[in-house]
């Protein structure tokens, strides 16, 4: 469905075409080709609710200066029958056009018809796309930018899903190679310490410190008692590992699951192995030239392909790298599963990785443009100013479970989303507990919890929401309301430029702008009025505006109250 912004945009398009063709006829403006006409939004709205440069555009083509052309097809303009009430030149050429009451009516019409559909295009046609995010380590408890990427990823599959992607959401599990390895010693050494004591046993040089090893190795104890003490050093970090494992990623799944995430698969690294996926692609790097044998291991001629130095696929001791596997699980997403692209979400210190792996879809024979990595920078946990890299409750480093125990899900998943990812952020636990207008999720909430409220004190005067026609809504004629107005028709669009840019942040920037508008709407206009007609049409903007701000906050998984 075409939204009523894109029409009033086509319709600018169409009329200064015809205005063009009627200049040429009457010989004002030469024959000549018209340029594409482009539409944009000035910046100052006090001068026109859309603009066009076709003026500048087609000077070559007109050979006649911009200002003189602008101000032909301004006299030649028919707008009638169009939501374009007016147009003005203005400065070296511009067209800038102001749109009709009929455009204000229709655009609330258009958010009331639509509901919770509104927003929602087919703009992604359907096309298939995985958004990979998170992925932590197994072999410990998820950090803060895990909890960052994690509402981003989510909510970046959100907004695809709105502009009509057909999306994937999974997690890749490392649950093969050397960090296993490495998991599993550690385990053993807590393990043997329980019953050797520490100085007996020395720890991995590096093993993995965590209070989590010890509490895992523990859990094991009390299970089987020293019943490994004597065992082959081999079965035992096998027996270790594969309880410690399951127990982690399920925590994984616990936590992810507090913070309103669920994947479509959880995608195993051993998968990837088992099936002889990892040998594959190696072989057919192999067979089209692209890997070389020094010092007993296997090489991929990664600076073929763009990277700044090449890259082990074969240990000496034969194990496959963690980039081989990364190879075969791209070629696995867009070869076998026959994504049409891929998203993965990855902390800013692996920005080095994505040159060698795109390159290295590139060598395999596949298109590694399909591949997109989103680079997300570090987060800061601040109180009162203060970093802060201890819990309070466990007195250890800060886990995703223990900010979940502290911060509502709410606001966690709207202040991690509200930066861009390629900016470092401050996350203010003070600001994330605060009840009032300073925490960006409250106040949001808060301009939906009042307009429900407006609804109950009108109800309890018998007064009710009811249908209006486009003659009543044309009347939303104050600055105040208009400037709402224009704001709510513009979220098709933002869910597309959102989807385009990768950057679902852009989508809580403009429900605070929203939610801004609803409150300076509310302050400047009386909602109850001796005009029935008017006041009809006032709680109609009321509803449209909840509307809108509901649909964003249930795209992220954020509630949305009726009261606070």
């Amino acid at each position: 469905m075409t939204s009523t912004v894109t029409l009033a945009e086509q319709q600018l398009k169409d009329a200064v075409r015809k205005a063009a063709l009627e200049a040429m006829a009457a010989g004002e403006l030469p024959e000549a080709e018209l340029p594409p006409v482009a539409v944009e939004i000035p910046g100052d709205r006090a001068h026109g609710d859309l603009a066009s440069n076709i003026a500048m555009l087609s000077a070559r083509a007109f050979h006649k200066a911009p200002r003189q052309i602008a101000d032909i097809l301004l006299s030649h303009l028919s707008l009638g029958g169009t939501y374009l009430e007016r147009a003005e030149t203005a400065g070296p050429g511009f067209l800038n056009f102001f749109l009709s009451p009929a455009f204000y009516a229709a655009a609330v019409a258009e958010i009331l018809e639509q509901k919770d559909q509104y927003g929602r295009s087919d703009y992604g046609a359907g096309k298939k796309v995985m958004v990979e995010f998170v992925s932590a380590n197994p072999t410990g408890p998820m950090h803060m930018g895990n909890a960052r990427g994690g509402a981003l990823g989510d909510c970046l599959a959100a907004v695809l899903d709105a502009a009509g992607y057909d999306v994937w959401r999974e997690f890749y599990v490392n649950d093969a190679g050397n960090q296993i390895e490495k998991f599993g010693y550690s385990l053993e050494a807590r393990y043997l310490q329980i019953y050797r004591g520490e100085d007996a046993v020395p720890f991995p040089e590096d093993g993995y410190q965590g209070e989590d090893i010890k509490d895992r190795a523990r859990e094991f104890a009390s299970l089987h008692g020293d019943a490994f003490v004597e065992a082959d050093s081999q079965a035992r970090r096998d027996a270790l590992t594969a309880y410690a494992l399951p127990k982690n990623i399920a925590k994984m799944k616990e936590d992810l699951t507090k913070y309103r995430i669920t994947y479509n698969q959880w995608f195993l690294e051993s998968s990837l192995h088992e099936d002889g996926e990892v040998q594959e692609s190696i072989d057919l790097l192999r067979q089209r030239g692209m890997t070389y044998e020094k010092d007993g291991a296997l090489w991929y001629r990664a600076t073929q392909f763009g990277a700044e130095k090449d890259e082990v696929l074969i240990r000496q001791n034969g194990n496959p790298t963690y980039f081989a596997a990364d190879i075969a699980y791209h070629r696995n997403k867009l070869e076998k599963r026959h994504f049409d692209r891929c998203i993965d979400i990855w902390g800013a210190d692996h920005h080095g990785h994505v040159a060698r792996m795109k390159g290295a879809l590139d060598a395999i024979g596949l298109d590694g443009s399909k591949l997109d990595v989103i680079l997300m920078q570090l987060v800061r946990l601040t109180r009162d100013g203060e970093v802060v890299r201890m819990s309070k409750r466990t007195g250890k480093a800060i886990q995703l479970g223990d900010l979940l125990d502290e911060v509502p899900v709410d606001a966690a998943r709207f202040l991690f989303t509200l930066r861009e990812a390629n900016s470092q952020m401050d996350f203010d636990l003070d600001l994330a507990v605060q009840q009032d207008a300073q925490n960006p999720v409250y106040y949001v909430q808060y301009a939906r919890a009042r307009i429900c409220s407006i609804f109950k004190a009108l109800a309890k005067e018998g007064v009710s929401p009811r249908a209006c026609t486009d003659e009543e809504l044309a009347l939303l004629q104050t600055p105040a309301e208009r400037e709402l107005i224009r704001h709510l028709s513009d979220y098709p669009g933002e869910i597309i430029q959102a989807a385009k840019e990768y950057d679902p942040s852009r989508v809580l920037r403009y429900v605070l702008a929203a939610a801004t508008l609803f409150h300076k709407f509310y302050d400047s206009c009386r909602v109850k009025g001796e005009d029935e007609a008017l006041m009809a049409a006032r709680m109609a903007l009321c509803t449209a505006t909840s509307r809108v701000i509901c649909n964003v906050l249930k795209m992220f998984k954020i509630t949305a109250p009726e009261s606070m």
